[in-house]
């Protein structure tokens, strides 16, 4: 019986841990155990390793290493830059910006500060999911905190102005705090041109370990901590440093910078290859997102006449691994509140796929799933009118 092929298009969701980066957290788990915040030399050996970890990240964002703290991924990095500065702030300012297509971890935080007396205004995203410069300046007022807007959409690919944005914020005198768990060795990053004061990113999504992210906290910025306890990370976050988790995002991110233009041209290319074969091969087919500001591995397509988890199971059972949104929401029956925010309608939101692909990803792999694609559609969009 012949073996099924498998095709992992899911790099959004969780990258798999490069070799190069296991191999340089190996050593911290063993020979260079220690404490960081212990004096002697086994502490002094696994601190050389974390601030290491630290210049090989403050470099691929531009940034000074003191201005990089480590945290357990994007989420607690977005729940700490938008409740940290409430928290600060909250005696002079209590309003804050989103926008209605930003992931949970900064809607629900947002959420949770509306319960506690702060005032949230959620901008709309146009057709493509965007939010515009023009926006977020008709949107500042006097009492107006942080600004919260992703760098790129996690589900549908599309691209904020964050230099447009990050101009504006800084003219009013307002934070600005950027999700760019997608985009951090992807697309470059420059926190000082964009005038970005908090940007949160997530080893996993960038062949590093899970369990493992960083805040990008501007020098001179003080924000309230999160977590209470030692004086751990330079005061700033408290518990000790998970060092070979640190040790792997560095190493992650010193791969994702060498690279960074060969990744970008080979993902833009499969990318492109992908849409132009569904478009070209397949009826009934809608693009959500943005025709050019977009993520070079992330492509989402809605299929008429079917729903997106009776598409995906059948894609599973042909080896052939993508989402229906946001991995962090897997289980849910609505519909994305990414599309919904986008305007599209509900049959189309509720047969949308999100395809990402990897440095692994080949052109055999792209005409695999579109001939897949095919089949299945034939198929469930027959059962769909009987």
């Amino acid at each position: 019986m012949q073996e099924t092929k498998k095709i992992y298009l899911d790099y959004s969701a969780t990258t798999p841990t490069a070799p190069e980066v296991v191999e340089a957290m190996l050593p911290y788990f063993g020979g260079a155990f220690g404490n960081p915040a212990s004096i002697h030399g086994f502490g002094q050996q696994a601190k050389v390793g974390l601030e290491d970890a630290r210049r090989q990240i403050s470099g691929v964002m531009h940034a000074e290493p003191g201005e990089v703290v480590f945290t357990s991924g994007g989420t607690e990095g977005n729940n700490w830059a938008i409740k940290g500065a409430a928290s600060f702030f909250a005696d002079k300012k209590r309003h804050f910006i989103t926008s209605t297509a930003e992931h949970h971890a900064v809607l629900y935080p947002c959420q949770y500060l509306e319960k506690i007396g702060f005032d949230v205004t959620y901008l709309p995203v146009d057709r493509t999911g965007r939010v515009s410069a023009a926006q977020v300046a008709a949107a500042i007022r006097d009492d107006t905190c942080l600004v919260s807007l992703m760098h790129a959409n996690n589900e549908v690919g599309t691209l904020n102005p964050i230099s447009e944005i990050g101009a504006v914020t800084r003219e009013k005198g307002v934070l600005f705090h950027t999700d760019a768990v997608q985009t951090f060795g992807k697309i470059p990053i420059d926190v000082k041109e964009m005038n970005i004061d908090l940007l949160s990113i997530s080893a996993h999504k960038l062949y590093g370990p899970k369990g493992i992210g960083a805040l990008f906290i501007r020098q001179g910025l003080k924000i309230d901590l999160l977590l209470h306890g030692g004086k751990h990370e330079r005061g700033r976050r408290a518990g000790t440093e998970n060092v070979p988790a640190a040790v792997g995002l560095g190493k992650a991110a010193e791969l994702a910078a060498d690279k960074l233009e060969e990744n970008d041209a080979h993902l833009t290319h499969l990318r492109d290859q992908l849409q132009e074969r569904i478009f070209g091969g397949i009826q009934g087919v809608h693009l959500n997102g943005h025709e050019l500001e977009r993520h070079p591995a992330i492509l989402s397509v809605s299929f008429e006449g079917v729903q997106s988890d009776s598409l995906l199971l059948s894609l599973d059972l042909k080896g052939i691994a993508v989402s229906n949104g946001s991995a962090c929401m897997s289980g849910t029956v609505e519909p994305s509140h990414v599309l919904k925010a986008m305007g599209v309608p509900t049959p189309l939101a509720s047969a949308a796929i999100r395809f990402s692909l990897g440095h692994d990803t080949t052109s055999a792999d792209v005409e695999y799933t579109v001939e897949a694609l095919q089949e299945i559609l034939t198929r469930l969009r027959k059962i769909r009118r009987k």
